[in-house]
């Protein structure tokens, strides 16, 4: 058996794993092991499995190890405390309340807060799941008690949620980084335009939504008077500052994106304590869920490192380069099979899952075309955002249904989660027709 057929039953075997929710981890490390122990084993045409042990053991714990002592790798833990800590200290949750009040006197303002909500949140937590699962929490159950159609109040916070993928800081951008080895700095900066133009779209939706039907939102409720606005603006400051020291402190020359992300957590930490809404029992649940969370992304990326390496052996992407070669492929037509694939999966899989699993063949092709990576990255990230609130298994819209419960089944958040996919899918294709959307302001810093 070549390499090559040994690559393609590996792919179809990962596929299979995934599908039926294998952890990442364990249906990487455990593929990618077997299929390099067969390529060593098989290399002279005779299955010599004693030849292949050393080997195979080699390639798995060097590609570990190279992994771990990546330094990039260090921002995780550091980001993923960041949004633990923010949340328990009721920083994150603070944009939401201020963007409320100053728009609940609007028809369906309160699901304009929703997403402009998620939006903060992203942009101090990088995950999408955790802004889902933390605002469906939040903003729902209110919006249901006003009076909000169930499609729109359940909707508006799936949606808004994917937004942890683009809004810097991303994890997945930093996965991304490692393994394309481009700048994490370059994405994140991105990463900005095509963030603030979902956000744009996703209000406008709701806009279109509720003017066409007012009865999914209840009438304009009562104007805040200017103290409260006031008020609930200066309460919104810790979410800014912080957002501006990972902005400002990456692209202004003060900080690496690492050290940002340290310094944005003892700052978060260090507002916390001082308004007396952290305790030291948070920080111990923040840190030890911070703890569970970065073992769990750090084996998916030694799992994928591995993979990379193993796929590598077989020798898939020189070949699949070549047979797009000889295909005479426009780039146009390329980015459009590359897109349809990642929609595809999106439907079934889970964000990092795709990652991992494609770009080993992708980026090779990506790179034949002589494309810019950093935008890439961005299309990338983007049709995993878009794979989240995609049926028949949108993670976020998951999510969202196991927090609030019965008064939002799974079928009630497709059901109005399909606006939402419109925007997205117009933005897709502004950021595929127009890289300038997401290489301006990260070549205006370079």
């Amino acid at each position: 058996m070549d390499p090559a057929t040994i690559g393609m039953i590996a792919f179809g075997t990962m596929l299979v794993l995934l599908a039926i929710r294998v952890p990442i981890a364990f249906a990487l490390i455990g593929v990618a092991t077997a299929a390099a122990f067969a390529i060593f084993a098989l290399r002279t045409g005779t299955f010599m499995p004693e030849r292949a042990f050393r080997a195979t053991a080699s390639l798995v714990f060097s590609n570990s190890f190279d992994l771990m002592h990546t330094f990039d790798l260090s921002m995780i833990p550091l980001f993923v405390a960041l949004g633990n800590i923010a949340y328990r200290a009721s920083i994150t949750t603070a944009v939401y309340n201020s963007a409320r009040v100053w728009l609940q006197q609007l028809r369906g303002g309160v699901a304009v807060a929703s997403v402009v909500g998620c939006g903060g949140f992203s942009a101090i937590t990088g995950s999408s799941i955790a802004c889902a699962s933390t605002m469906g929490k939040i903003c729902t159950p209110e919006m249901l008690r006003l009076g909000y159609d169930p499609r729109l109040a359940t909707a508006s916070v799936a949606a808004g949620g994917t937004m942890g993928s683009l809004i810097p800081p991303s994890v997945l951008f930093i996965i991304y980084a490692i393994f394309t080895e481009t700048s994490v700095s370059k994405l994140f900066l991105a990463g900005v335009l095509p963030g603030l133009l979902t956000l744009f779209g996703f209000v406008l939706v709701i806009w279109i939504w509720t003017a066409a039907d007012p009865a999914v939102a209840p009438a304009r409720g009562e104007r805040a008077s200017k103290a409260e606005r006031l008020q609930s603006a200066i309460e919104a400051w810790p979410a800014i500052l912080i957002f501006l020291i990972i902005v400002v402190g990456i692209y202004g020359g003060f900080f690496t994106a690492t050290a940002a992300a340290a310094v944005s957590v003892v700052v978060t930490a260090a507002i916390g304590f001082a308004q007396r809404r952290l305790t030291l029992r948070d920080m111990w649940l923040s840190v030890r869920e911070t703890c569970v969370q970065t073992a769990a992304l750090f084996a998916v990326a030694a799992g994928a490192k591995i993979f990379v390496a193993a796929t590598a052996l077989t020798g898939m992407a020189p070949a699949l380069v070549q047979t797009v070669a000889e295909a005479q492929l426009t780039p146009a037509v390329l980015l459009l099979c590359v897109c349809a694939v990642y929609l595809l999966l999106g439907m079934f899989l889970d964000p990092i899952g795709i990652m991992v699993l494609t770009l080993p063949l992708v980026i090779p092709l990506v790179e034949s075309y002589d494309m810019n990576l950093i935008w890439f990255g961005v299309v990338v990230v983007k049709l995993l955002e878009i794979g989240l609130i995609t049926p028949p298994v949108g993670l976020n819209v998951f999510v969202l249904s196991n927090v609030v419960g019965r008064a939002a089944p799974v079928g009630t958040i497709f059901a109005g989660i399909w606006r939402f996919l419109c925007a997205d899918v117009i933005v897709l294709f502004l950021i595929v027709s127009f890289p300038a959307i997401s290489l301006l302001l990260a070549q205006a810093v370079s």
